[in-house]
């Protein structure tokens, strides 16, 4: 089982946790297998809130991913257009069952001293 912990804004944590938000994209692939994502709420939350089952990875080109997943996106198609501005590839991580950490964590709980700019493997 591979985890990786993905620093994510807040207003997308709830989201995710919510079940509104059901895709997570980036722009870089992880190069394992993951099983799961652990979130890490970005400033000014920091702290490490809950964890999500990754279904599959979807790989394409940005309107063909747009095309699979707005219905649950949980951001607006500008803001998609936005953050792939250029590129010429997407990732959409499909996420599946939530689970939403009683008491959050801290980075240092996990052995990591810093926020991922990208992901990190747990």
């Amino acid at each position: 089982m591979c985890k990786m912990l993905l620093s994510v804004n807040p207003e997308h944590v709830d989201n995710i946790l919510s079940g509104v938000k059901q895709f997570e994209f980036r722009k870089v692939r992880c190069k394992r297998d993951v099983d799961s994502i652990l979130i890490y709420a970005t400033s000014p939350v920091k702290l490490v809130v809950g964890e999500v089952e990754v279904l599959e990875v979807i790989e394409d080109a940005p309107e063909s991913v747009w095309k699979l997943t707005s219905e649950f996106a949980g951001v607006s198609k500008s803001f998609f257009d936005q953050y792939y501005n250029k590129n010429d590839k997407a990732i959409a991580y499909r996420l599946g069952k939530v689970e939403k950490y009683l008491t959050p964590l801290q980075l240092s709980d996990l052995g990591i001293s810093f926020a991922p700019q990208s992901f990190v493997y747990v």
